[in-house]
């Protein structure tokens, strides 16, 4: 994802500088890296056991450079200050693409949405516990959805969702109640109905905002001076925290003023990176 955009923001890392990739993912952002600087040394963080296992195949080739640890980013502190910091927020299409995980409708599986699968509550034990009023604010803080309550109501009337007694069902019926909740010509647009519902479930049960907001409160702090934070968001309650901590950090000073998008040839070969901004700051 903005991949020539992340190099350039970083092309300027001396011999043997030292990059934390905050959201390792699959490693595709650190193989570039590495790629492009042969003494490069780079910790890769990531809760997602799967993600981690992938990076660990992918990144194999550069051997020792490469220090893999599991853990959410908000969560870590670096031994040392480092030259440059990544954060890749997207959810990768591994997670996606695997039903079992539960963070898509494209595919029918169970309302789990967990990054890290071993621990934390389920969207499903979400959907269980929460009342119909909180449901509803939810849906509407993180999904920014308008029809929120109408949801909300329909969700409570469908319990249990949860595996061992689901009467409500798995993340296809969930997607076909909240898409009911619409008036029919409103069912037909470019983006699903049940999108931002499920946006909204998915940042509730990882605490993503959360989480956000401590990694941008620390992340100036495991920088030299001089080092790079790069941010990629996906929707407006990321970008939004992003460009406002960049903006009243004494400690950063921003090197993009409007976010960086991805080209339009990569749009077209990678749909998913139309929504992506990418928003540069560098350590005082």
């Amino acid at each position: 994802m903005l991949a020539d955009a992340v190099l350039a923001a970083f092309s300027d890392l001396p011999p043997g500088a030292s990059v934390i990739d905050a959201t390792v993912g699959g490693g595709g952002h650190s193989a570039l890296l590495l790629e492009a600087h042969p003494d490069l040394q780079l910790i890769g963080l990531d809760q997602d056991a799967t993600a981690l296992a992938a990076a660990a195949t992918r990144l194999a080739p550069f051997g020792e450079r490469v220090r893999l640890i599991a853990t959410n980013f908000s969560a870590y502190a670096p031994a040392a200050p480092v030259h440059g910091v990544l954060a890749d927020l997207g959810v990768s299409s591994p997670q996606l693409d695997v039903a079992e995980r539960g963070f898509s409708f494209r595919a029918d599986g169970p309302l789990d949405m967990r990054m890290n699968t071993s621990a934390g509550e389920s969207a499903a034990e979400l959907l269980d516990r929460l009342e119909e009023k909180d449901l509803a604010d939810l849906i509407y803080a993180y999904g920014e959805e308008r029809l929120s309550r109408r949801i909300a109501r329909r969700i409570v009337e469908q319990r249990p969702w949860s595996p061992a007694d689901r009467t409500g069902g798995g993340t296809s019926a969930l997607a076909y109640l909240v898409a009911g909740c619409y008036p029919p010509a409103a069912r037909r647009g470019r983006i699903h109905p049940a999108t931002r519902t499920f946006q909204a479930l998915r940042i509730a049960v990882n605490d993503e905002l959360g989480a956000l907001d401590r990694f941008l409160q620390q992340a100036p702090q495991w920088l030299l001076p001089g080092g790079v934070l790069a941010v990629i968001s996906f929707h407006s309650l990321e970008d939004r925290r992003v460009k406002t901590a960049f903006l009243s950090d004494e400690r950063l000073e921003r090197r993009t003023r409007k976010p960086l998008i991805a080209t339009e040839a990569e749009q077209e070969a990678n749909p998913r990176s139309r929504s992506a901004k990418l928003r540069l700051a560098a350590r005082r």
